[in-house]
């Protein structure tokens, strides 16, 4: 059983940090190593040709590991979530009348390249909305997923859990219904990878992409993706020195090579080599491997079960256990709670949560207590 890890993080005791999916703290091991990159930059000469590949092969095996890939070459490294998505989308071969579907509400960058190809292809957007009604929600939403897929399915683009409630998707369902009709599964992980148990080998998509900053408690600027071999002869969106056959070789730079790294190689970001960030999200992701997200999972369970079961009683509408992650949920207010109001609470008791749609996101992690959640319905109980 895992147990609370607040002391390997720098945040202060009268903080209640219940806000993982908007921006993680940083494990203190890797601001460590972060002031350390940041210093060799002082000493250039120090830093060697291979190193521009070390830290990058570290990092891709590191995270194929974490995400059950068998072969880390499938995997690239990539700025964000928005590139891991247009690198796809520029990958994908849609004839007119096909339907992409992604979910109401999913974030911007899992939509604006979507709509783009589609709108160039006379393809369209097919967005599956939740119940009108709380009840069944969960059960009914990934019904209405499952039964929108059939033979114009080009593409579904989705996440494991929603970005603002943290609904949970049954992407193995999904999965086998995309390969029914052969279509692609692409998924964002940003606000699960990290946290959630996650298998390539099990759901078998077509492509993952996610960040580090958020739950991967990695920093801001890289994120990384998983590749199938669907995807080994694409065409990367941008064309740098680095994703090409042969580059380790500096001498031969200048002998201009068409062809590119191997497999998911090709769409490695350019500077990919980053000094100061690959050795920090590999780190980060070293420390959830020890831990484990599954007991991630059960850690936050355990300290929230009683104040969710409180906050039902209040009148909120949580989403059912078995519709929603433990590290982020969705709290709906009922008519007799004044937001504004209960906004101010938080702020008075230094409780930070992020306000999504119609939703209060709530998303703890390892750092968190069931004193902090206790802090969170007492500010329900007083108004």
């Amino acid at each position: 059983m895992l147990s609370n890890q607040k002391e390997l993080f720098r945040l202060p005791e009268i903080v209640t940090y219940l806000n993982g999916a908007y921006m993680s703290p940083q494990l203190k091991s890797v601001e460590k190593i972060g002031h350390e990159a940041v210093s060799q930059k002082c000493f250039p000469y120090e830093v060697i040709a291979e190193d521009f590949f070390t830290g990058v092969e570290k990092l891709r095996k590191t995270f194929a590991e974490f995400v059950d890939v068998s072969d880390y070459q499938n995997t690239a490294i990539i700025p964000s979530v928005s590139y891991g998505i247009a690198t796809v989308a520029n990958n994908v071969r849609l004839e007119s009348g096909d339907e992409i579907i992604i979910v109401d509400a999913q974030f911007p960058s899992n939509v604006y390249a979507w709509q783009k190809i589609a709108e160039k292809n006379n393809a369209k957007i097919k967005v599956i909305s939740p119940p009108k009604t709380f009840q069944n929600r969960g059960k009914i939403w990934n019904k209405s997923i499952l039964d929108a897929i059939n033979t114009k399915t080009a593409l579904v683009a989705i996440s494991p859990t929603h970005w603002a409630d943290g609904t949970l998707f049954d992407l193995k369902a999904i999965r086998v219904k995309t390969k029914i009709y052969k279509a692609l599964l692409i998924i964002d992980g940003a606000q699960s990878l990290g946290a959630f148990p996650f298998s390539v080998k099990d759901i078998k998509p077509d492509a993952v992409i996610t960040v580090g900053y958020k739950w991967l408690l990695g920093p801001y600027g890289l994120g990384m993706a998983y590749f199938s071999d669907y995807f080994n002869d694409g065409e990367p969106i941008e064309n740098n020195w680095i994703n090409r056959k042969d580059s380790e070789n500096f001498g031969g730079l200048v002998n201009y090579e068409s062809r590119y790294q191997p497999k998911a190689g090709r769409y490695n970001m350019g500077e990919c080599s980053n000094f100061n960030l690959v050795p920090m999200l590999t780190k980060s992701i070293e420390q959830l491997a020890e831990w484990q997200p599954k007991n991630i999972q059960s850690y936050c369970d355990s300290i929230s079960k009683n104040a969710i079961k409180e906050l039902r009683n209040l009148g909120c509408f949580i989403e059912d256990d078995t519709y929603r992650t433990k590290h982020l949920f969705g709290l709906y207010l009922p008519k007799n709670i004044d937001l504004d109001k209960l906004k101010a609470e938080f702020s008075k008791n230094n409780i930070y949560v992020s306000f999504r749609g119609n939703a209060i996101r709530v998303s703890p992690n390892v750092y968190n207590t069931k004193e902090d959640f206790e802090k969170l319905v007492g500010c329900f109980r007083k108004i």
